[in-house]
């Protein structure tokens, strides 16, 4: 009777790691994107004319993948920023109209988000607004609670990048200013 509970012990030991590694839940990070993953460096300088921006593109690249611009957990490459400096939905008459960011870039600054939606949000006394072009990819985003990282956006003057880390998604953001 005892070998019987030790094995059983033992089985068990073993047993509830491997569960422990099942893919998560609908709703949660996508395999290989976010999940607390935060890349080394922003995306590269397109070369070129760079990708057309469409209405309705498909971003999900591999099975399990957010059908929205994200990073991958191994390599950081930055899927769907490819469009190249001519993208007009990123255009602005004034680039950094309410002067430039700076609190951090990068993983060695992540902020953790204090309320606010698209339109408008803010963490540790700076104000962001998502562009409207990329507002349909921050569904999901807990504007009250969400870790972010920002990087230098090398190809749209005036923006940044937020690369939400839980997800693993980002989206263009436009500096408000600091209160």
């Amino acid at each position: 009777m005892k070998r019987r509970i030790g094995a059983l012990a033992v089985l068990l030991v073993f047993t509830f790691p491997v569960l422990a590694q099942r893919d998560k839940p609908t709703g949660g990070p996508a395999r290989g994107v976010g999940g607390g993953h935060i890349p080394a460096h922003g995306p590269a300088p397109v070369r070129g004319a760079g990708h057309p921006a469409a209405e309705n593109r498909n971003f999900a690249d591999q099975q399990g993948h957010p059908n929205v611009p994200h990073v991958h957990a191994n390599g950081d490459r930055w899927i769907g920023h490819d469009t190249g400096r001519n993208d007009p939905h990123y255009h602005l008459d004034h680039p950094w109209e309410h002067g430039r960011f700076t609190g951090g870039f990068g993983r060695g600054h992540v902020w953790h988000l204090g309320g606010g939606g698209r339109d408008r949000f803010w963490f540790g006394g700076f104000y962001f607004s998502v562009a409207p072009f990329d507002y349909g990819y921050t569904d999901g985003w807990l504007w009250d609670s969400d870790d972010i990282v920002l990087y230098e956006d090398p190809d749209h003057d005036g923006y940044y990048l937020a690369y939400n880390v839980r997800l693993g998604t980002y989206v263009h953001v436009l500096y408000l200013g600091n209160g």
